[in-house]
This record gives structure tokens, sequence and C-alpha cells, in this order.
């Protein structure tokens, strides 16, 4: 699920899943990659945890969005909203 590549200015581009959206402007999201143990090979899952600006709180929990690296905009946000991949499905409430 984590895609990783450069665009025309150096910026690093990423796709993962909104954890949390209850800050206002910033979502969490989760990135996933696997690699393998340099000794064992066992496949390994490693998660990275980046909080993302998103300044229209367009992003809702369970969204698969892709970011872009910015400035630094706060003390841990440097990740920018670039697009929503696959919004959530709703859930009907009774």
């Amino acid at each position: 699920m984590s895609e990783s590549k450069q665009t025309e200015a150096n910026k690093r581009v990423v796709s993962g899943v909104i954890t949390s959206d209850i800050r206002d402007k910033t979502v969490t999201i989760e990135v996933e990659r696997v690699t393998r143990h340099p000794l064992y090979g066992k496949v390994l899952r490693k998660k990275t945890k980046y909080q993302v600006h998103d300044p229209e709180n367009q992003g809702k929990k369970g969204d698969i969005i892709e970011i872009i690296q910015v400035r630094p905009i706060s003390k841990t946000k440097t990740w920018e909203l670039s697009r929503i991949v696959k919004k959530a499905p709703e859930l009907a409430l009774l």
C-alpha cells in the first residue's frame, strides 16, 4: 500500500490510510511498507505514522490518500494532502 516516488521538484510522494481525523486541518496517516530481515529473510511489515496538513478537512478516517512532502508547517507536520485515492465506505445507520 505504501508507494514512494519522486516528482519533478524532488518531493517525496507517499500513500497511506487515514487513522485519525479529529484535529482541525490535520490528519494522521499510517504508511505500511514490507521489508525482508537482512539475516533471516523473514518478511516484515513496518508501519510509519505521519501528520498531514489538510487545509480543507477533506480526508475522513479510513480514506486512502496520497501525500507530498513540503516545507515544515509545524513541529510535526511536513506533509500535505495531495489527493484522495479512495474514499472509505459510509456506514449505514439504523
